[in-house]
């Protein structure tokens, strides 16, 4: 990404490069989540670009969209690029625009119909046609192939924007490639339509869907939607936009270039930064002019419009003398108000003659006429293109906390809610932290709304304060955290956490999110993937068996396009739309235990005492039991009276469970040889390649304290599913 905005970034005359007032505006798909927003920023600052500000494309669309036409009403913006699909539903009242809804797909865009008919189309012909191996999509030596056939695809793709069939063409030359009996390979098919139609068909649905969601999460219907503007390439192929809009029941429209909208709203969102700050935040939309003096004056007014009106009102702090006066003057036009009485309250409407800055001069005169001297008289008016309202976060944002002894989710901003958003939460130490100690408290950032298990929400990253961060004092457990935070237009957050009882502050800057997974790298990642699906589809059945919600069935069927993934997959992409599979699958299973609590409960308490009964009791001591059989006892009453406690208790159990094995050596060594043999599952594959070596080094040994030590080693920098933290929450709220 670096390179490529360095290259574009050249394409800039160099007084602009170097002028440091320039700013640039980076557009983002609303699916992006928080890493990826922070990976982009890296990018640009690795590319040299200076000053630079991120936006949601779905507001940079409806930004463009009000440029052309400011006519009221409610419109909808279906973005579908090369890679997202943004939704976004937008109403505007003279000119000025708030977003209702914005959702969408993270992997949907022309890329996935690209891949469709390589698939489909170009590998069954390859195959009929040359002798090629059965695994020739995952071998190396054909990846070359694979590519051009992309890129040949992707060709006729845009060609059946405009005819009924196309041609896939790669010469031998182009190819440059043998078959496995040395037969020069080639490419010559044809794609028509129909099939073109049928092979993107899922897609649409899907897209069309997540429409439906968007306009239901802004409250309305498709009735009282005007229109649907279409933007981004794909949206140039016709019959896609009629199926979308036939099954919506809204009518089209093309009033914006969908290959240049998305840039177009970005620059005109540019002009509303304010680039001096560091949070890149939106100009002020009111002015004053204040002069000071026995008259205690103020010119209060809207210093940015899309009107070509705008009011001005005096505000006294005293009364004026009887026949004391004001006039407003246009620095631009030399248009005049006259004299008007000055008082109180007393307004006048200015007439703004263009787009961009409107320069007044204010004026005020004692009862004899004369001219009083004002310290600024200047008004400043901007009359803007649009102004964007209400921006609603795309995602729910939190800091995972305990809440007796289990872990819970404290809403930073919620999905939907507008942003900016500026707040501060007050939280407590779990545990003490000593300067220069090596233990540390953990923010751990999630993204989602899964609130059990609070692991299955993406970590995103975390801030930690550790004991080399301060140089004497102890916070003690207990002590007060205060966290003030801000959640910018486009999503990132801003975190500072003051700690009263040392008086420290600590801040996260723009830059604390999860290096390890947000450069995951996926063409690498299939194993892990598949293993993680693999432990989900656990779940899923366990639960299915107990409940019936047409949930599981959906859950199911993510799973099993995820299966499909071949392990030696080395295509990113593929990659990245099965783990977004795994993750949806994960959402839908959260919305099956919010509906059917009670017997999901028991099946984990069930599963769990079986556990016991099975494995670990012969292994306990007498107390031990006692204390194990008491505490089940008292998580099952907490399903019975469905108290909100039973996730502790459950975890209590698991712990104990933990614990008693955790003394068996025979146990010890068959969880190291695990953990060994999975490395996908290790956010450090170096760390985890190492700490193996010693752990079969103790186990040589018999050393199993060491082999304990690497154990906890190992769990330290896993991910068992993708999306635990490397720390643990060791802070919890202040009214818990």
């Amino acid at each position: 990404s670096a390179e490529i905005l360095r290259y574009c970034w050249g394409f800039l005359p160099e007084d602009i490069r170097n002028d440091p007032d320039t700013g640039t505006v980076i557009t983002v798909p609303a699916a992006f989540n928080t890493m990826q927003k922070d990976a982009t920023l890296a990018a640009a600052e690795m590319a040299g670009l200076g000053k630079v500000a991120l936006m949601q494309e779905p507001v940079a669309a409806v930004m463009s969209v009000m440029h052309h036409r400011r006519t009221d009403g409610l419109f909808l913006v279906y973005d579908l690029g090369g890679g997202t699909l943004d939704i976004s539903v937008a109403q505007s009242t003279s000119g000025r625009v708030s977003l209702l809804s914005h959702g969408g797909i993270a992997m949907c865009g022309g890329s996935d119909f690209d891949r469709a008919i390589v698939e489909a189309v170009v590998k069954p012909w390859l195959q009929s046609e040359f002798t090629l191996p059965a695994d020739f999509a995952v071998s190396t030596k054909y990846k070359p192939l694979l590519r051009l056939a992309a890129w040949a695809s992707e060709m006729a793709k845009i060609e059946l924007s405009s005819r009924e069939e196309a041609q896939i063409m790669l010469s031998e030359t182009e190819i440059n490639l043998q078959d496995e009996a040395g037969k020069e390979i080639y490419l010559d098919v044809i794609v028509d339509r129909q099939t073109f139609n049928r092979l993107i068909a899922d897609k649409i649905d899907e897209s069309i869907n997540a429409t439906r969601e968007a306009i239901e999460k802004a409250n309305q219907t498709a009735a009282t939607i005007e229109r649907i503007v279409w933007v981004g390439g794909p949206t140039k192929y016709q019959p896609l936009c009629d199926k979308v809009a036939f099954e919506l029941g809204i009518q089209g429209s093309n009033e914006v270039n969908p290959m240049t909208a998305v840039a177009e709203g970005a620059a005109i969102f540019a002009e509303s930064i304010d680039w001096s700050t560091q949070s890149r935040g939106r100009k002020s939309a009111r002015g004053a002019v204040n002069a000071s003096g026995k008259l205690e004056l103020s010119f209060n007014y809207i210093a940015r419009t899309p009107n070509l009106r705008a009011r001005v009102i005096v505000k006294l702090g005293n009364t004026a003398p009887p026949g004391t006066e004001f006039q407003i003057e246009s620095m631009d036009t030399g248009w005049s108000s006259g004299r008007l009485a000055l008082k109180d309250g007393a307004s006048l409407e200015l007439v703004l003659g263009k787009v961009g800055e409107n320069t007044f001069k204010a004026f005020v005169f004692d009862d004899h006429g004369g001219m009083l001297s004002l310290e600024n008289s200047k008004i400043v008016i901007t009359q803007t293109a649009a102004t964007i309202d209400a921006i609603p976060a795309s995602a729910s944002l939190s800091i995972e906390v305990m809440q007796k002894g289990v872990s819970a989710l404290s809403f930073l901003v919620r999905e939907g809610e507008p942003l900016p958003k500026k707040g501060t939460q007050r939280f407590l130490a779990c545990e003490s932290l000593r300067a220069g100690g090596k233990s540390k408290l953990n923010f751990i950032l999630r993204e989602g709304d899964i609130e059990d298990p609070v692991s299955d929400n993406e970590c995103i990253g975390e801030l930690a304060i550790n004991g080399h961060d301060f140089d004497e004092g102890v916070i003690v457990q207990g002590a007060e955290l205060i966290c003030d935070y801000e959640v910018l237009d486009s999503g990132q957050i801003i975190l500072n956490v003051s700690v009263p009882s040392i008086g420290g502050t600590f801040g996260s800057g723009m830059n604390f999110y999860s290096r390890t997974i947000a450069g995951r790298d996926f063409s690498n990642a299939a194993p892990f993937i598949l293993a993680s699906a693999q432990e989900l589809r656990a779940r899923v059945e366990a639960i299915g068996e107990q409940v019936d919600d047409p949930k599981i069935a959906l859950a199911t069927k993510k799973l099993d396009q995820v299966d499909t993934l071949d392990s030696r997959e080395r295509d990113p992409e593929t990659a990245k739309q099965a783990m977004d599979n795994v993750q949806s699958a994960k959402k839908l299973l959260a919305e099956v235990r919010k509906t059917h609590t009670r017997p999901i409960r028991q099946m984990e308490l069930n599963n769990c005492l079986a556990y016991f009964e099975g494995t670990v009791r012969a292994n306990a001591r007498p107390a031990e039991e006692s204390a194990y059989d008491m505490l089940a006892r008292t998580a099952q009453r907490a399903i019975d009276a469905a108290q909100r406690d039973f996730e502790s208790l459950l975890q209590q159990l698991r712990i104990k469970n933990f614990t008693i094995m955790f003394r068996q050596d025979w146990w010890v060594i068959d969880r190291f040889n695990l953990l060994a043999a999975q490395a996908w599952r290790f956010a450090d594959p170096t760390k985890h390649a190492e700490l193996v070596v010693v752990g079969r080094k103790a186990v040589e040994g018999d050393d199993m304290q060491t082999l304990r030590i690497t154990i906890y080693g190992l769990y330290d920098i896993m991910l068992p599913d993708g999306n635990e933290a490397v720390s643990v929450a060791n802070i919890t709220t202040s009214l818990s």
